[in-house]
């Protein structure tokens, strides 16, 4: 069965790290979810969570895609793309990139750095719910729209995201 599940998914995406990865969440989400259904059913459950892993990292990939597009779109022409960070070409509607004392802006480098790492580390739908959300400017319903599924889901994602995050700030003695 995985050695057919891998092929299925290697001819879905053409990638073989994701496909192996999109057959390692589809086995692990059957086993979390469905160890206590007959033997004879699996099969057929397992079918269907693979193909809504392959949904969903085609999902992924849109919308890293269009997060792409954007921040190459940020690139000053000319610029050397691997040298400029986007994000640091931004200036906020409130005035608050505002240089201050050198000390002041490391301090702030810092903090961005560590919100940025956290970032990566929170969950896939946790981070896409938070960045559509805080970053994109979507409201509730855009973003559940995007991320194909409920409203209700978006505001729990989310509010598992702002905590983990606001968390990990705290424990670091960062306070904004």
């Amino acid at each position: 069965m995985e050695r057919r599940a891998f092929k299925q998914a290697m001819y879905a995406v053409r990638d073989e790290e994701a496909a192996l990865d999109i057959v390692q969440d589809a086995m692990l989400r059957l086993s979390e979810r469905y160890a206590d259904q007959p033997a004879g059913e699996l099969p057929l459950i397992f079918q269907r969570i693979l193909q809504n892993a392959i949904r969903d990292w085609y999902r992924r990939q849109k919308v890293r895609t269009t997060w792409t597009a954007l921040f190459s779109s940020l690139v000053p022409a000319g610029a050397d793309e691997d040298d400029r960070d986007p994000l640091e070409t931004l200036l906020a509607a409130d005035g608050s990139n505002v240089a201050g004392s050198p000390s002041e802006l490391r301090e702030r480098a810092q903090t961005l750095e560590i919100i940025e790492q956290e970032l990566s580390r929170l969950p896939a739908r946790q981070r896409e719910a938070f960045l559509l959300r805080y970053w994109e400017e979507l409201d509730v319903a855009e973003t559940a729209q995007v991320m194909g599924c409920s409203e209700g889901s978006v505001k729990t994602h989310c509010s598992r995201a702002t905590h983990a995050l606001a968390a990990v700030l705290k424990a670091r003695g960062i306070t904004l």
